[in-house]
């Protein structure tokens, strides 16, 4: 087997206990849309077109208040402004990469998938050469499982009961994959002030707390590497 292969069999590998959070939403994006009045074929194609289970439950939630078209793209562009930030620190990594290709991995970016490989990437383990293709073993299963499980929930969510709570499974999963990261002084106070912040900024209109606690958390954790770096 090619050291690619390697690599991309590797970022499958360790990203699937992601999965256990991933699908549920999944499910839930696909039995939202349909009781919402979306087809389910629409419903199924949304998360191929658009990949972002929160903007699209967003949406369809928005579309389901009959609300302007300019509110629904609006509130799933604020949602999805995180994924600059995840860009902006996940895009040196693949210094040498085509345009072209890059537009593709960008497509592919998800949040799992970035903690995933950032954790890889500064790694003692990770190599230079194979960045992408573990990039693309973790986003693709990803993909693969959100978008298989969407459909599933579109064509039988109706029977699922709704007592059944599968969203519980999401923040485990986001808390199980960022508490590793957390290894140093800065890390520790970006993740109590952006998740301090967020929950205090909870009540602003279209999920702006999640912005607000994500960049404060950001300077939080910027100001004290560099404290720490003049130390």
């Amino acid at each position: 087997m090619t050291d690619r292969k390697l690599a991309f069999m590797q970022g499958a590998r360790d990203i699937s206990p992601i999965l256990a959070g991933v699908m549920p939403f999944g499910l839930l994006c696909g039995a939202v849309g349909v009781s919402a009045g979306m087809p389910e074929w629409a419903t199924s194609m949304m998360s191929v077109i658009v990949f972002a289970g929160a903007s699209q439950l967003a949406a369809i939630q928005l579309m389901g208040e009959h609300a302007s078209i300019a509110v629904v793209i609006f509130t799933g562009l604020i949602i999805n402004a995180r994924f600059f930030m995840y860009s902006a620190s996940i895009g040196p990594h693949f210094k040498g990469v085509p345009p072209l290709q890059k537009a593709g991995l960008a497509y592919l970016l998800t949040d799992g998938g970035y903690a995933v490989s950032m954790a890889h990437f500064l790694s003692k383990e990770s190599s230079t050469a194979n960045r992408v293709w573990y990039y693309l073993g973790t986003n693709v299963v990803i993909w693969v499982g959100y978008v298989a499980s969407t459909v599933f929930g579109a064509y039988i969510g109706a029977v699922i009961p709704p007592e059944w709570r599968l969203d519980f499974a999401i923040p485990l999963t986001f808390t199980a994959v960022v508490m590793p990261v957390i290894i140093d002084r800065p890390m520790v106070l970006a993740a109590l002030v952006s998740g301090g912040v967020a929950v205090a900024a909870a009540s602003l209109p279209y999920n702006l707390g999640l912005m607000v606690g994500a960049v404060s958390g950001m300077v939080v954790g910027y100001l004290a590497e560099r404290r720490l770096a003049g130390a």
